[in-house]
């Protein structure tokens, strides 16, 4: 089992991955089981989806969304828009830590003033994986992505500016933050199958929380 009863043990480091990518192990470790809280938080006014892609593919994540913007894809493409689609309602408000991490997170990368106005909440079960793809639907290009990891581990796949770049292999536990911006803004990336385990505080599944200046 893994899970925050070992959080104590980890030291949090600072690795550079590479020109404005930034790796930030255990930046979260004390912060999970608030996290984990406010997603539930969220989730229970904006549930869970498996929302479909443009060329018709059900995604084995679901997801769902928090901030002044969400985002969203189905037959007519991918995009942000002010209101979720289930309820026709906005987005929940983006919870005060969702906020205070992604800035410190962004700070401690290099990034200053970032405020993000999306956060796109993953979940991920054993078998998911999200395939290799660019953050590219944002208004601001000059904003990093700040990406947080919780629950299970994984493995997070961050490649080059070309699709058949062979992508760099990273184990993130829960509690580690990558930032990504710069000249890495729109590198590829991606989340390989999820393994089987047990989390004591997220069960079978491994959260990710994606923050964006998307406006």
């Amino acid at each position: 089992m893994t899970g925050d009863l070992f959080a104590a043990l980890r030291v949090p480091s600072v690795e550079r991955i590479d020109d404005g990518a930034i790796w930030l192990r255990a930046f979260a470790d004390e912060q999970v089981a608030v996290l984990v809280q406010a997603i539930d938080q969220v989730t229970a006014q904006a549930p869970f989806r498996q929302m479909q892609t443009p060329g018709g593919y059900t995604m084995s994540v679901a997801m769902s969304n928090c901030g002044e913007l969400g985002w969203v894809t189905d037959r007519r493409g991918y995009r942000y828009q002010r209101d979720d689609p289930l309820s026709q309602r906005p987005w929940p408000a983006m919870p005060d830590v969702f906020v205070k991490l992604a800035v410190a997170a962004a700070n401690a990368a290099g990034f200053d003033n970032f405020m993000p106005d999306a956060c796109l909440i993953n979940r991920y079960v054993p078998g998911a994986r999200m395939s290799l793809h660019q953050d590219k639907n944002e208004g601001d290009m000059t904003q990093p992505i700040v990406s947080v990891s919780l629950g299970l581990p994984a493995t997070f796949l961050f490649g080059g500016n070309e699709r058949a770049d062979k992508p760099v292999r990273m184990r993130l536990e829960s509690g580690d933050v990558v930032v990504w911006g710069g000249p890495s803004r729109l590198r590829f990336h991606g989340v390989d199958t999820l393994a089987e385990g047990v989390h004591e505080l997220t069960g079978q599944c491994r959260y990710n929380l994606t923050f964006r200046k998307a406006g």
